[in-house]
């Protein structure tokens, strides 16, 4: 009786000797998953765009919005914990699948809420199945991009979330003016549910699903965490590796201090203006446009100049971010509200400066790509707990002091330069 086999999957080679097909897949995975993550901002960060007209409708302050905003972040956190970890076991493209239609659920059933309480559970419940559309996804990613490239890669991916945070704020933005903010919870988010089913068909967890050999890893950062043992790869011990590592954890942090800035901006700003400058919603949208242009452009300039020209080190990339963004948002704080387009021009500056710091990719360097997807997730959790602190923190003070907008800018300065200090210990 003949047996049924599958092929044997081939044997790795040297990422110069992969055969052309190889790299007609690598950047179909890349492209496919960046052209997904585009829309994954309308159901994740569109309360911010809304903001104004859910503390109306809901009848809540700037503490309680924090508080809303915080439990996102931390279910983001505590899905970042997992997800990374699950997609490794039971399959990356399926586990991000899984992330788009929960995504789009949550945000419906959000889109009914008539309480606080009852929007602030279920915008917990939807940080956490939305994280599974980013560890997993990374780690995809790191199965065909050697470090080598891997800059380079995870730079048009960084692009593509900036791009995301633009469809968000002009998507979710025009819904919100014209048909109110529960329309903008129903129906921008349909798309991240139907570009995850194109990304699910598209694209393969490795090379050996389509017959390719696998690269071999020629660089020593990233090459010397792939030559561990089998054994650090099965159950718990991948996060007991990571955990360990000096050198992952203070990437972590330093992950956590940027999102301290970067989604304080997004949290922020659009009420800032609103509230400081007397801007109508519409015009408010206008004039932080700048946050997610910024967030546009840089990553992929930063990928490019660290993979060509600095040979793959990412710590130069890091200094410069903080001492850019740093300086900007100095000049946030102590530029009257109403100077709407100097303050505008500094936005952009400050958030191309933030979107410099490829901390996604340090962090896949450090963990090799066996790990990606835990090494990812974990470096988001730290992130998205600091996220959440901020959120907490920057509403608390806002209500208690009679809105001390500079003193919230000052410190989101100071947290930059924090960044920089700790990324001296990082082998970067």
């Amino acid at each position: 009786m003949a047996s049924h086999r599958l092929p044997p999957t081939p044997a790795a080679l040297p990422y110069t000797q992969l055969p052309a097909l190889y790299h007609r897949w690598k950047w179909q995975v890349l492209l496919v998953y960046s052209g997904f993550y585009l829309f994954q901002y309308l159901g994740r960060f569109n309360l911010s765009q809304v903001a104004p007209l859910v503390m109306h409708d809901l009848q809540i302050d700037h503490h309680t919005i924090g508080w809303i905003t915080a439990l996102l972040y931390w279910g983001f956190m505590a899905g970042d914990l997992v997800h990374g970890r699950l997609g490794e076991i039971y399959g990356l493209r399926l586990w991000v699948l899984l992330g788009a239609v929960l995504t789009t659920t949550c945000n419906w059933l959000a889109s009914f809420s008539i309480s606080a309480l009852a929007l602030a559970v279920l915008w917990y419940i939807n940080g956490f199945v939305n994280a599974a559309c980013w560890s997993p996804g990374i780690s995809l990613l790191a199965q065909w991009w050697p470090r080598r490239e891997r800059g380079q890669a995870l730079g048009i991916v960084g692009m593509a979330a900036g791009g995301a945070m633009l469809v968000m704020w002009w998507g979710t933005g025009w819904v919100g003016q014209q048909f109110g903010w529960r329309a903008a919870f129903r129906y921008p988010p349909l798309l991240i549910g139907l570009t995850g089913l194109i990304y699910f068909v598209l694209v393969r967890d490795r090379p050996a699903d389509v017959g390719l050999p696998e690269y071999v890893e020629e660089d020593s950062l990233s090459g010397s965490a792939e030559a561990t043992g089998a054994q650090h790869l099965h159950g718990m011990g991948p996060y007991k590796r990571l955990l360990s590592n000096p050198q992952f954890m203070l990437a972590s942090q330093v992950k956590g201090l940027e999102n301290v800035v970067r989604y304080g901006l997004v949290t922020w700003i659009p009420l800032y203006y609103f509230e400081a400058s007397g801007l109508e919603l519409k015009l408010t949208l206008l004039a932080t446009q700048a946050i997610p242009l910024g967030y546009v452009l840089a990553p992929f300039c930063a990928g490019l100049i660290s993979d060509k020209f600095l040979h793959s080190a990412r710590r130069p990339m890091v200094l410069l971010s903080v001492a850019v963004s740093a300086l900007a948002l100095i000049g946030i704080a102590v530029l009257p509200p109403k100077d709407v387009y100097v303050g505008a021009t500094l936005l952009f500056v400050g958030s191309f400066a933030m979107s410099l710091s490829p901390m996604a990719t340090i962090a896949v360097d450090i963990a090799g790509r066996h790990m990606s997807g835990t090494a990812s997730g974990v470096l988001d959790a730290h992130g998205y707990f600091y996220a959440g602190l901020q959120a907490l923190v920057f509403g608390l003070l806002l209500n208690m002091s009679g809105s001390p907008w500079p003193l919230v800018f000052l410190v989101m300065a100071g947290t930059r330069l924090l960044c920089g200090l700790l990324i001296f210990f990082v082998r970067a």
